[in-house]
């Protein structure tokens, strides 16, 4: 069975974004076996310097390092990454498989973005437009376009 991981730099506070996640979550578990890995984000004064926001991305990208499961296919939700259909979404992901990988990793990152040596590990650089959403919501998106991608390859009706 195929591996998927979301990595997500921040803590769910909203309850009906949990409620969400937990059901995308359920869901995705009939086609491949799933793992979401909650990582705290670094804590910046409230007007940050950039050298502060480098420094807390770099600190966000070693606990990132070691949460990238090994051999995984790894894209990176980032506003200057490529956009994709659902059905190019989709293809993506069924050419991962087909291509030899077991396992994909997907990381959403904290406010202040990813940092760029974490970045150029990725396979895909991946975004959803160019309008700009909260984290919380972009973790939902995520599941549900995993979700929806998953129908799309099985064949089912949740996809039209």
């Amino acid at each position: 069975m195929f591996n998927v991981t979301i990595i997500a730099v921040g803590k769910l506070k909203e309850k009906y974004y949990a409620q969400a996640v937990e059901e995308y979550s359920k869901r995705l578990t009939a086609y491949c076996k799933f793992q979401l890995i909650e990582l705290p984000e670094y804590r910046l004064p409230e007007d940050p310097s950039p050298a502060q926001i480098a420094e807390g991305l770099s600190r966000e990208g070693k606990l990132i390092r070691e949460k990238l499961p090994k051999g995984a296919w790894f894209c990176v939700l980032t506003p200057e990454g490529k956009k994709l259909s659902s059905e190019g979404f989709a293809e993506t992901l069924a050419a991962v498989k087909t291509g030899g990988c077991s396992a994909a990793c997907f990381l959403l990152g904290s406010s202040c973005g990813i940092a760029p040596e974490i970045k150029a590990l990725a396979d895909l650089k991946l975004s959803f437009s160019d309008m700009t959403f909260p984290h919380h919501l972009a973790r939902v998106m995520l599941l549900e376009q995993l979700y929806r991608a998953e129908s799309i390859q099985a064949g089912t009706r949740y996809h039209k």
